[in-house]
C-alpha cells in the first residue's frame, strides 16, 4: 500500500468517526502501551541498561542527520523493495526478535507472525519466544504461504540445544540464522531490578526451550551437570526432530525444573570467533551476526565467512553508555565493503529513521519496540497498523525527498546537523 493511499484512508475513516487502530505518533503509541501493560511488562519491554544513556544515544544519533530533499524528480512510482541473501523482499523492514511477548498480549508471537506474513515483512523468531517457532511458522503459512522468516539464536551452554534449535529453524522454513552476540550476559537493567521482575524465572519467554526435544531430554540430567556438552550425532538430531514433529501440538515441558535448566544453560559467555565454525558445520543456512558495532568485528565476520551483519546495541538494553547504533553504522558498512549485507537495528521509530539508515548504507532495517506496543494495544491488528504507518511514512519520506527506490538512497541525501 502506498504511503499516500494509507494516509488518505486514515483521513477518510476519520470523517466517519473512525480513529486509527493504534496511535500513529510513536510517542503516543508508547504511552498508550504503558497505560495498557502491567508495570512489570512495560518495564521489561521499554527499559534499557543502566541510566538508559544508550537508549537516548540511539535516538540522538538520528537527530544528528538531516534529510536534504531534492525537487523536480519523477517520484510518482516508488519501489520499496530490497534484495539481500539472494531474496527480494517487498520492503526494507524486518521485525526484530523480541522475547517474552506474552507480557504484551496473550497471542504473543503468533499474532506477530500473522501480522508479518500479512504484510510480507520477514519476522525474526526469538530464541526467547512465548510461542514455539513451529507454531509461528504454521501461522505465517496460513496467512501467506512462503512468508519469509528468520531465526535468532542465543548460544546456550548446551550445544545439543543449539544444534536442535538450528535443525528446527531449518525444518520450519527459516531462510537465515541471526546469531545474537551482545547478550552472552544479561545487562544491568534497573527498571526490572526495581520491580524484582525477570520473566524467565516465572516460566515466561522460554517456549523454544520447553518445546525442544533436546532440552526436554536434558531435564532428566542433574542440574549440576557439565555446562558445555558435546554436539549430537546427525542421526540423533533427526530422531529428536521426528519426535518433535510427532508430538501433540504445543507439547511443552513446564515447571520449576524447566526454569532451573533454562537458567543454568542460558547463555554462553565463553563464546569466541572460533565457535562460528561449529555453527557453520551445523547448517547450510546463511548466518548473520547481530550486535556488531566495531568495524574490526565486521571485518572479522567477513573473514570468517559469515553471510551478513546486523548493526545493533540491543536497543540500548545491554551496555549503558555504548555508542548509538546509527553512529556505528557507517564504519561497519565501510568495513564490510559491500561483501555482505549490513542490516540495522536499534532506535527505529519513524519512516525518516528508515530513510536515514538506508542512506548511511544499511541494506534493510529491523523494527522492535513499536510493534510490541502495537501488539499490547490491539494484538495482530495493532502490529499490522504499526507496520502500515511506518511503511507509509517511509514511502512518503522517500518520495518527498526526491527518491524513488529504497535500495538506492544515496549518502548525499543526508547532511550532518
Amino acid at each position: 500500500m502506498s504511503g499516500r493511499r494509507q494516509q488518505t484512508e486514515i483521513f477518510v475513516r476519520g470523517v466517519g468517526g473512525e480513529m486509527p487502530v493504534v496511535p500513529v505518533d510513536p510517542r503516543r503509541l508508547e504511552e498508550a502501551a504503558r497505560q495498557q501493560m502491567t508495570p512489570e511488562a512495560f518495564a521489561y519491554v521499554a527499559g534499557g541498561a543502566g541510566l538508559e544513556a544508550t537508549v537516548a544515544a540511539n535516538r540522538a544519533a538520528f537527530a544528528r542527520h538531516q534529510i536534504v530533499p531534492r525537487v523536480l524528480r519523477d517520484v510518482s512510482q516508488r519501489d520499496l523493495s530490497v534484495t539481500f541473501l539472494g531474496q527480494t523482499y517487498p520492503t526494507p523492514l524486518l521485525l526484530a526478535p523480541i522475547g517474552v511477548l506474552e507480557v504484551a498480549h496473550p497471542d504473543a508471537d503468533r499474532a506477530v507472525a500473522e501480522a508479518a506474513a500479512s504484510r510480507g515483512v520477514p519476522m525474526v523468531f526469538s530464541s526467547q519466544a512465548s510461542v514455539p517457532m513451529e507454531a509461528c511458522a504454521a501461522a505465517m503459512e496460513r496467512v501467506q504461504p512462503g512468508a519469509p522468516r528468520f531465526f535468532q539464536l542465543y548460544w546456550s551452554t548446551d550445544e545439543r540445544v543449539v544444534q536442535s534449535f538450528v535443525g528446527r529453524a531449518e525444518a520450519c522454513g527459516c531462510s537465515a540464522l541471526v546469531l545474537t552476540l551482545d547478550t552472552t550476559l544479561l545487562g544491568w537493567r534497573p527498571r526490572d531490578l526495581d520491580l524484582a521482575y525477570l520473566p524467565f524465572l516465572r516460566g515466561k519467554g522460554i517456549a523454544q526451550y520447553t518445546s525442544d526435544p533436546a532440552f526436554r531430554e536434558a531435564l532428566a540430567e542433574p542440574l549440576d551437570a557439565p555446562a558445555v556438552r558435546p554436539r549430537l550425532r546427525p542421526s540423533t538430531v533427526r530422531t529428536l526432530l521426528a519426535q518433535r514433529r510427532n508430538a501433540p501440538d504445543g507439547t511443552l515441558a513446564t515447571g520449576r525444573r524447566a526454569v532451573q535448566r533454562f537458567v543454568q544453560t542460558y547463555s554462553r559467555p565463553s563464546l569466541t570467533w572460533d565457535d562460528l565454525e561449529t555453527l557453520r558445520g551445523m547448517t547450510r543456512l546463511p548466518i548473520l551476526l547481530k550486535g556488531i558495532l566495531h568495524p574490526d568485528d565486521a571485518r572479522e565476520a567477513v573473514r570468517r565467512g559469515m553471510d551478513g551483519v546486523v548493526v545493533s546495541n540491543h536497543g540500548g538494553r545491554q551496555v549503558d553508555g555504548a555508542v548509538g547504533a546509527l553512529d556505528a553504522l557507517p564504519g561497519v558498512v565501510e568495513a564490510a565493503g559491500g561483501r555482505v549485507p549490513v542490516l540495522f537495528d536499534s532506535g527505529i521509530r519513524t519512516g525518516s529513521d528508515v530513510f536515514k539508515a538506508l542512506a548511511l548504507g544499511a541494506t534493510a532495517v529491523c523494527v522492535g519496540r513499536p510493534y510490541a506496543y502495537g501488539l499490547a494495544l490491539a494484538g495482530r491488528r495493532g502490529v499490522e497498523a504499526v507496520l502500515d504507518y511506518l511503511l507509509a511514512d517511509f514511502d512518503l519520506t522517500l518520495g518527498l525527498s526526491g527518491h524513488a527506490r529504497a535500495d538506492a538512497v544515496p549518502r548525499a541525501a543526508l547532511r550532518s546537523a
